[in-house]
Formats: C-alpha cells, structure tokens, sequence
C-alpha cells in the first residue's frame, strides 16, 4: 500500500476494486489551504509498440496506469507534493467511469457544478470537453 492512498467512499481503494471501470474522477485537497483540484485518470495505460518483423499491424501494450501514485495534471498541485510531500494532500475518487468519454463528462460536470475557474478554492485553471451522448454508456 502507498502512504497516500486514494479514497472511495471514505476507505482506500485498491486495485482489485477496479471491476470493468476505465477509470475516475477525482478530487485533491490542500489539507493545510483547503484548496482542492477536480481531475479525471485512466485506470489503464495503452502504448502503441512497432510491428513484428515481416508485420505491418502495429501491436499495443496495455498496462495499468501509474494511478496508484498520481496527484494530478496541475503543475501548482504537482510542485507543492514536490516540495512539501504527499501527506500534504487528500486524494478521493469521486466517481467511477466505465468509458472516457462518461469520465470527460463528470470531470467536466464537477468542474461546472463547482465552479471551480472562478472560485479561489480551486487549483484548476481550465476546463477542457468534447462529449458526445452516444459516449455515455451508463445513462
């Protein structure tokens, strides 16, 4: 277990908990501010590796991702565990996502919900969507 484990529904959450989920929208809070960052991350990792000799179909290599340690896109967020430690930080899942497109949705839905490029309370400096409905699955 890492020193910092992410949270779900208040207990840590492993691996084997994953299930059929692609991924999941998270929250990180500044324990010492109380500022926190709204993001999303991939369970799984795909690398597109070369052909084989004497192949033309490129191969994929699929991994779990580096979630397990991951504090967030934000290069505020990222130089503040950087210099003060994780423990500084509380990382929650606030949703699991069974595709990318339901995971940019409920980022994105969070962020507006909150209102998170306006308010001083947040780490987050853009929002970034493009969803389309037929991407949702679980509806």
């Amino acid at each position: 277990m890492y020193d910092n484990p992410w949270l779900y529904q208040g207990k840590p959450f492993t691996s084997e908990m994953i299930g059929t989920a692609q991924g999941f929208v998270y929250e990180i809070t500044n324990l010492e501010t109380g500022k926190k960052y709204i993001g999303k991350k991939n369970f799984i990792s795909v690398r597109k590796l070369p052909p084989l000799k004497g192949k033309t179909k490129r191969r994929k290599k699929v991994d779990e991702s580096d979630w397990k340690e991951y504090y967030s896109s934000s290069e505020q967020v990222k130089l503040l565990v950087e210099k003060k430690g994780s423990k500084l930080f509380k990382r929650e899942i606030l949703k699991l996502c069974e595709s990318k497109g339901s995971m940019s949705y409920w980022e994105a839905k969070l962020q507006f919900e909150k209102d998170v490029l306006l308010s001083d309370d947040y780490y987050n400096e853009f929002i970034g969507c493009k969803i389309h409905a037929k991407h949702l699955k679980e509806k």
